[in-house]
């Protein structure tokens, strides 16, 4: 189907829609550790590169990575619109979660990252947590 919109309308309003959040996901992560009674964490830390959960005690920063805009490529979703600019998109966030996981390690931190698909099917290492 044909967008209503004009190529640069449509443009200026994807620009002014915001994240917010990705709660199912992360939903499903607090059902995954409550069901395993991890306890200590903290959600919306006011810390810079923010992560989705950290452990304060233990210095652990957690990020629930949404597959698509993290570039996991767990279900081969691909846009056939603007699909130059959906894996730029993707390359961008993939180097910013790199730079912010140096960041946090280069204060002491250990970074934990779960993909969605993972987080949906509780197929995650908490290993870490315990």
């Amino acid at each position: 189907m044909a967008d209503v919109f004009t190529r640069v309308k449509r443009s200026d309003i994807m620009k002014k829609v915001k994240s917010s959040g990705n709660l199912t996901t992360e939903q499903n992560l607090i059902a995954i550790f409550k069901s395993r009674n991890i306890k200590g964490w903290r959600r919306n830390y006011p810390i810079t590169g923010k992560p989705d959960f950290v452990f304060l005690d233990t210095k652990i920063a957690v990020f629930a990575d949404g597959c698509f805009w993290h570039g996991h490529h767990c279900r081969n979703i691909s846009p056939k619109q603007n699909a130059d600019y959906w894996r730029k998109k993707q390359l961008r966030n993939i180097e910013r979660d790199r730079q912010i996981n140096l960041r946090f390690q280069k204060r002491g931190w250990s970074v934990l990252r779960f993909w969605e698909c993972k987080i949906k099917n509780d197929q995650i290492d908490l290993t870490p947590l315990y």
